[in-house]
């Protein structure tokens, strides 16, 4: 009895498992990766010729709740057009009757990844600050994502950010009464279940307080995890500590609030999340201005010459 290679097997193994794209007008190229209920896999348009990121359902749904909650994800990607969220194309069903919705296909690095790089600290926090900026737009649309984490994120090949992977999104007010009321129910998460990635939430939300997880419940541990392998100055030390406080009521009230905080921190202007002693005040403006300072100091340097030049 001969045996097929390994190689064989995979290969038939793959296409059993493969979705069937015939009855779309998507051509299925690869795949790009797994995540909680589904897969992502590189397609092309065939009626626009290019390329498209698909993503398919890929748990078992004999209820029909896990492909409710992937059609509200897509609408909510539909929904939050912005420059850091990918835009959606299409939604459907495949033969099979698994739904998929197809995206734009974006290409670049983990948020994980390039904090392993040797981006400086003042381009980590410019791309923190345009994670903060997308997630202040998603929480006025009355989105929270519940799931943000450096494997959520991407650092684009030209320095965009994306924030990836609505699936477990809470919809709040606004959202709600905006919803389309022909669109499928999604079962609302009951008090007490723990929905996120463990290293990444906060108390509230690591104990199941669904109603306490709102805005102040995101960013902290992903800006540690970003800049938290460097030693940082006092007042950079003190925005992530506010930003990651187990009190709530410490926190910053919104992203936007917080990412105000970095861009003061970048621009060496006083932040909240820390109160300067009178020298740690003129050290920062003294660096603030070092070319004034520099040109002031030169100029001194410059009149005192002078004087002891005219008095020989």
């Amino acid at each position: 009895m001969s045996w097929l290679p390994d190689s064989v097997v995979d290969h038939l193994r793959e296409a059993v498992t493969l979705p069937d794209f015939s009855a779309t007008r998507y051509e299925l190229i690869g795949e790009i990766g797994h995540g909680g209920m589904g897969a992502v896999y590189v397609g092309r348009d065939k009626q626009l010729d290019r390329r498209v990121a698909l993503k398919v359902l890929t748990v078992l749904d004999e209820d029909g709740q896990a492909s409710a909650r992937m059609a509200e994800e897509a609408r909510i990607l539909a929904r939050l057009e912005h420059p850091g969220i990918v835009p959606i194309h299409d939604l459907g069903r495949l033969p099979d009757g698994r739904i998929f919705y197809a995206m734009k296909m974006v290409e670049g690095q983990r948020l994980d990844a390039y904090a392993g790089s040797s981006a400086s600290l003042q381009e980590r926090l410019r791309v923190f600050s345009r994670i903060c900026e997308t997630v202040a737009f998603a929480h006025a649309q009355g989105i929270i994502h519940r799931d943000l984490k450096p494997e959520n994120i991407m650092v684009g090949r030209f320095g965009e950010m994306l924030v990836l992977d609505w699936g477990v999104a809470k919809i709040t007010g606004i959202a709600r009464e905006f919803r389309a009321s022909d669109a499928p129910a999604r079962g609302d998460t009951l008090s007490g279940t723990v929905i996120g990635t463990a290293d990444y939430m906060a108390p509230e939300q690591a104990s199941g307080a669904i109603d306490q997880v709102d805005a102040r419940s995101a960013l902290g541990k992903t800006l540690a995890a970003l800049v938290g392998g460097a030693r940082l100055p006092k007042r950079l030390q003190a925005i992530w500590g506010k930003a990651a406080s187990n009190d709530r009521a410490q926190r910053y009230a919104s992203a936007l609030e917080l990412s105000a905080d970095i861009e003061r921190f970048l621009g060496g202007e006083p932040v909240i999340a820390y109160r300067e002693t009178v020298p740690e005040r003129l050290d920062r403006i003294i660096h603030r201005n070092q070319a004034l300072v520099l040109l002031v100091a030169a100029y001194l340097l410059m009149r005192i010459a002078l004087f002891f030049f005219a008095r020989r």
